[in-house]
């Protein structure tokens, strides 16, 4: 099912220009139409990864719903005079996803992030959200021989929503090589969600967030996040010399 949206370009790629509950009534439309759908959460690190891996490139660019999550991605939005309405994150998406979930039944499975992560995860959200179903867990510590295991357990948890939580660009490979193997509605790459969701790695206050300083936060809790950070310069760069 495709959908009609308006796209902001960004780097040869498109994203899409919603808000929050915008994208969210394109994901029931999606679950409501069955098939096999991709949502895609970006950043700017993916667009430069993007730039540098035609098969990332590929994979988002026939993607089914991108959002604008990351300060980069509305900074380069605002300078070529197409703003994005708001940023639109995946750790927003998928709290908000369980909460309809207990209102409107979606069956969501939790895939990725360390063992037991995922798990406490799940356990928050069903008591933040009463009848809330998460259906299944899995760490992404696995080998590629139990990838058929997975999908089966996928499977018979009859999910309405997969979240993969395995970093860019694993969660969107994994999702392109997998996701017609099974009948779920959504595959979404949510990279360090669940962790937050669990409870290990707090979000950044309100104040922060509003002020688009949330990477700053998470850099300064887990300093491994550099590495994803030093993409922005380069992103600014290549934003620059696109104009």
């Amino acid at each position: 099912m495709s959908i009609t949206l308006p796209t902001v370009r960004i780097l040869n790629l498109s994203v899409h220009n919603v808000n929050m509950e915008s994208a969210l009534s394109a994901i029931d439309s999606f679950i409501q139409a069955g098939g096999a759908h991709h949502v895609v959460t970006a950043d700017a690190s993916m667009f430069v990864m993007a730039n540098e891996d035609p098969v990332l490139h590929s994979i988002v660019s026939k993607a089914d719903l991108i959002t604008p999550d990351g300060v980069g991605i509305l900074w380069a939005a605002r300078r070529q005079h197409t703003p994005l309405q708001e940023r639109v994150s995946g750790v927003d998406i998928v709290e908000k996803l369980c909460a309809r979930s207990a209102d409107c039944g979606y069956r969501i499975f939790f895939l990725g992030a360390g063992p037991g992560v995922a798990a406490k995860a799940a356990e928050r959200m069903r008591e933040r959200y009463p009848g809330a179903m998460i259906v299944g867990v899995r760490d992404g510590y696995f080998a590629e021989s139990e990838t058929n295991s997975i999908l089966e357990m996928i499977r018979l948890s009859e999910a309405d929503v997969v979240c993969v939580a395995m970093g860019i660009p694993r969660q969107e490979k994994w999702i392109e090589a997998n996701r017609e193997r099974l009948e779920v509605p959504i595959f979404i790459g949510v990279g360090g969600t669940l962790d937050v969701l669990s409870g290990n790695i707090k979000r950044a206050p309100r104040w922060m967030q509003k002020m688009a300083l949330e990477w700053l936060w998470r850099v300064l809790n887990n300093p491994r996040k550099i590495t994803k950070v030093l993409l922005l310069p380069r992103f600014v760069t290549l934003v620059r010399r696109a104009q």
